[in-house]
């Protein structure tokens, strides 16, 4: 079943690419694809049932480079299982919000396909070179739709972007090598080099390698000061670009630390849980005050992904502090993967109706718009739920990951609470710009803007749904993340 999950975008996207077809014809079989995906996800999900330790659910596994220790090897956990999830409904909804888009709507939709499954492999990826293949092709893909659909100086940021993500996915494949050389046998296959843990030590190779691992996975998701390539490429990537980088490709790299680098280099993991949390505290709080100076309100929301992803790094650092309490650890992990579930969908969201005022008004300046919320409410009321949900108000998505990043964070070390700074200013910048662009006299770009279309409200409404969701029914993804999270937690004490 994973397989067709992972694949059957790519195909379809193949068939989109040889065949023509009318406009509107690639956009409605565009949809249908995304939904057919999502269904499959729903599907499996319904029939999920933990795994044991050290093992993966709908296990995959079929020869591909046996001489050097590589297979293709798919499956789930409860780590992986909700990111597929919010991926399949992330693409889904750029799908519907592109339904009336006419700039060459055949590449754009195969080129979506084609980042949608590299985007799924990864998360149900148990070999490290199957990994790092849909690695790097995430990265090709992105390159591409930010150079043809970008706007401004998309270009250039879509040449920054892909630099910057290519030489840390080259960090990334020396750890992995070095993983490699380190097990007898040596293999690439995820679940053996957790079992065995070839570098159990924290010496100095078994350094070196989670330091190249770090630095791909820093580079990605990305972390202070590795984050400078994220804001322009947010700024001049189209609305469903900005929507799949913020929502799904930012998640790669907090997926492996969860995945790779904690539970093969758990004695190292430990000895540098603190420059972790360091690096994660300093991405919380640059985050948030850089974002409050934006004027550029796609930048500012993308600043506030820095800040976000930090929140993960934090909650990953405090589960190497072995000497705290086994149950905060694991509550601060729990968080952090919703928090990656969270973010994907609300800020996705957020880009898509940010992508809204491009569409209409051709800018994104604060200063650009003024009471916005007169002739276009609908926009207003999902900007604000999108805002709220963000800064992590009850009953969404954001609250039920920050509090148990928090709680265990906090609990096991209690110098973290310093990270709140960040909440609170991310607070104030969501409202600060909420009154310059919806509320006052009409300025700007305001007067006899559209409110939004029905496939905007559908797209939308369907990211900022799933957050509601999992704010008053958070054991609809707990009950999932969490046994995972126990394990997790177990690997990385050893």
């Amino acid at each position: 079943m994973l397989s067709l999950i992972v694949f059957l975008p790519l195909l379809s996207a193949l068939v989109l690419a040889a065949v023509p077809l009318s406009p509107r014809a690639v956009a409605w079989a565009w949809v249908g694809v995304g939904a057919v995906d999502l269904l499959l996800v729903a599907l499996a999900w319904s029939r999920y049932t933990a795994p044991a330790a050290g093992q993966l659910a709908f296990d995959e596994r079929l020869d591909w480079m046996p001489r050097i220790g590589s297979s293709y090897h798919v499956g789930v956990d409860g780590l992986s299982l909700p990111l597929v999830g919010m991926t399949a409904l992330v693409f889904l909804a750029c799908a519907v919000y592109s339904l009336r888009d006419a700039e060459r709507p055949r590449s754009r939709a195969a080129l979506m396909l084609f980042l949608q499954s590299v985007s799924l492999g990864l998360f149900v990826s148990a070999d490290l070179i199957l990994f790092f293949v849909f690695f790097d092709l995430s990265i090709v893909g992105m390159y591409f739709l930010i150079a043809g659909w970008g706007s401004g100086t998309a270009a250039r940021s879509a040449l920054l972007f892909f630099l910057y993500t290519f030489l840390g996915s080259l960090a990334l494949l020396l750890g992995f090598i070095g993983l490699y050389v380190a097990s007898d046998p040596h293999t690439f296959d995820i679940p053996t080099l957790v079992a065995a843990m070839p570098l159990h030590s924290s010496g100095p190779v078994a350094g070196l390698v989670l330091g190249a691992i770090l630095l791909g996975l820093f580079v990605k998701t990305p972390t202070v000061p590795f984050h400078t390539w994220l804001p322009p490429a947010h700024t001049d990537a189209p609305a469903v670009g900005s929507a799949v980088l913020a929502g799904v490709l930012l998640k790669m790299g907090t997926y492996g630390f969860v995945r790779i680098a904690m539970p093969m280099l758990p004695q190292s993991w430990q000895a540098w849980s603190w420059v972790i949390i360091a690096f994660g505290v300093v991405s919380v709080l640059h985050g948030a005050f850089v974002a409050l100076a934006q004027t550029n309100l796609k930048r500012m929301i993308a600043y506030t992904s820095v800040n976000h992803m930090g929140y993960v790094v934090l909650a990953v650092g405090v589960a190497g502090l072995t000497a705290a309490s086994t149950s905060s650890r694991q509550l601060a992990v729990t968080g952090a993967v919703t928090q990656m579930v969270s973010h994907g969908v609300v800020t996705g969201a957020l880009f898509l109706v940010v992508g809204v005022l491009h569409r209409r008004g051709r800018d994104y300046d604060l200063d650009g718009y003024g009471g916005l919320a007169g002739p276009a409410p609908r926009l207003a009321a999902v900007f604000a739920v999108g805002a709220f949900a963000s800064l992590g108000l009850p009953a969404l998505s954001g609250f039920i990951a920050e509090f148990q990043i928090f709680t265990g964070s906090i609990g096991a070390a209690p110098v973290t609470a310093v990270a709140l700074t960040g909440i609170l200013v991310t607070a104030g910048l969501f409202l600060r710009a909420y009154q310059r662009v919806f509320t006052g006299g009409l300025r700007g770009q305001s007067a006899g803007f559209e409110d939004l279309t029905t496939p905007e409200v559908l797209a939308v409404g369907a990211l900022l749904l799933a957050s509601l969701v999992i704010g008053i029914f958070p054991r609809v993804v707990l009950d999932v993340i969490e046994p995972a999270s126990s394990v997790l937690v177990g690997l990385v004490s050893r």
